[in-house]
């Protein structure tokens, strides 16, 4: 093993006990037409929050482009606003986007990574693979994965009014 495969294996290692969880979701959608959910900003504005929080209007602001930055404020039934930014690390449209994830101010090569791929399926439909590397997540948690879990239940219903059916919920 050359000293390169070992600090690729060890980076791998590393990455693999990282803090991070994946979701999987089956969308009776066109893969295009979830890769716009993601990268325009009146559809952005529609799901990416949980159920029962809403994004402040205004505040979504996209610069979709590699090295481009986003923003948005949810805001909590209580009022609590959560103030949300990161930049497009990779956008390969129409099938996969890198994005970090964090508060205003955060450095972005200290904050969360999210990585989703966009697949093809029969029928019109598209399997979307969720990964968020820098945050540990499980279902029931009431935190972070339950949170993208609903927010990915707010873009079901998002797809279905733009006329695609919903989704099939598979969700790992």
């Amino acid at each position: 093993m050359t000293e390169h495969q070992t600090a690729s294996a060890a980076g791998t290692a590393a990455a693999s006990r990282a803090p991070q969880f994946t979701i999987t979701r089956i969308f009776d959608a066109p893969r295009e037409l979830v890769w716009r959910a993601w990268t325009e900003q009146a559809d952005a504005a529609a799901w990416w929050h949980p159920r029962d929080i809403v994004i402040k209007p205004g505040s979504v602001d996209l610069d979709t482009r590699e090295g481009g930055r986003y923003r948005y404020t949810m805001v909590a039934p209580d009022d609590t606003e959560y103030p949300t930014e990161g930049t497009f690390r990779e956008l390969r449209e129409p099938e996969r986007l890198v994005m970090t994830w964090g508060s205003p101010g955060d450095p972005d090569d200290r904050v969360p990574v999210i990585t989703i791929t966009l697949r093809e399926l029969d029928g019109g439909r598209t399997e979307m693979l969720f990964h968020l590397l820098g945050v540990d997540g499980a279902p029931g948690d009431e935190d972070v994965y339950d949170g993208w879990n609903s927010a990915f239940d707010m873009l079901d219903e998002h797809l279905a009014a733009a006329g695609a059916p919903g989704t099939r919920g598979e969700t790992r």
